[in-house]
């Protein structure tokens, strides 16, 4: 009996997580759905009957009401900052977090205090000061002024100098015997020793970049190096009449990172079992 209550409350248990998954992904499959819904049955019916690719076309190849879109430049442009401003808030993040978990300097604690607080300081009240400096050295509607300013990431010292805290001081001691520098033995043993961890800061930070829209409004002036993000905030004058291309535009946004996601899903989990430790 207390079996058959069990298996019960297993079901139940299963059925439960099953409907909270469901309606966690059903706004994505809603999305995607409707991206080729036929235009009379968009935002009309739940789960449309006819499918189409007209809302593609009309999105990537203009129409009468619109000009051409440059989609392929604005996705190129998107890559481009996100992979390269990751890559430098990654390399700064470990560098500043070995310092502040392994070497002993003065102001240490005065460094560290700071970048805890500045997790917690609006950053939207920087935003004027910032905006400021890029264009008083020119760095208005260019790459550079895109990347620069938000290739430090306080969230992901902070989460390398916790992780390297946890890496013995012996392992460092016997390196620096065997005569390696501080730069040879993060990038030769604490790196290595730190993929799980990467994994976990990379695939957040990528994420916040991919969908970073504000400092892309203000920065990017032109069609030139415009991104993913402004080009589909700019949709709704020519677009808001026309969901379908809508819908669309935000499947080609978020698509790369789902695609993202699953290939390191397992890696990304590895990692987050290695914080809790």
């Amino acid at each position: 009996m207390v079996g058959h209550n069990e298996k019960g409350r297993t079901t139940w248990l299963y059925i439960f997580t099953t409907f909270i998954l469901l309606a966690m992904i059903f706004p994505y499959i809603y999305l995607v759905m409707h991206s080729f819904a036929a235009w009379d049955q968009v935002d009309r019916s739940l789960i449309p009957t006819e499918f189409t690719l007209r809302s593609w076309q009309f999105l990537l190849g203009g129409s009468e009401v619109s000009v051409r879109a440059p989609w392929l430049r604005a996705f190129a442009n998107t890559f481009f900052v996100t992979t390269v401003t990751t890559v430098l808030m990654v390399l700064f993040a470990v560098m500043v977090a070995y310092a502040l978990a392994k070497v002993d300097f003065k102001g240490k604690k005065f460094v560290n205090n700071f970048i805890l607080f500045q997790m917690f300081f609006p950053a939207v009240i920087l935003l004027i000061p910032q905006f400021l400096m890029v264009a008083e050295v020119g760095l208005i509607n260019t790459f550079s002024g895109m990347i620069v300013p938000t290739m430090v990431s306080l969230w992901a010292i902070f989460m390398y100098t916790n992780f390297f805290k946890g890496i013995p001081d012996s392992l460092i001691e016997a390196a620096k015997l065997d005569g390696a520098s501080d730069m040879k033995i993060l990038f030769q043993i604490v790196i290595p020793m730190s993929k799980s961890i990467t994994s976990v800061v990379f695939l957040f930070l990528y994420t916040e970049r991919w969908t970073n829209l504000l400092w892309d409004m203000i920065v990017a002036g032109s069609s030139d190096n415009v991104t993913l993000n402004v080009l589909i905030s700019q949709m709704f004058g020519p677009y808001g009449s026309y969901p379908g291309p809508m819908y669309a535009a935000s499947v080609l946004l978020t698509l790369p990172l789902i695609v993202l996601f699953l290939l390191f899903s397992r890696r990304f989990q590895e990692g987050f079992q290695d914080t809790n430790k």
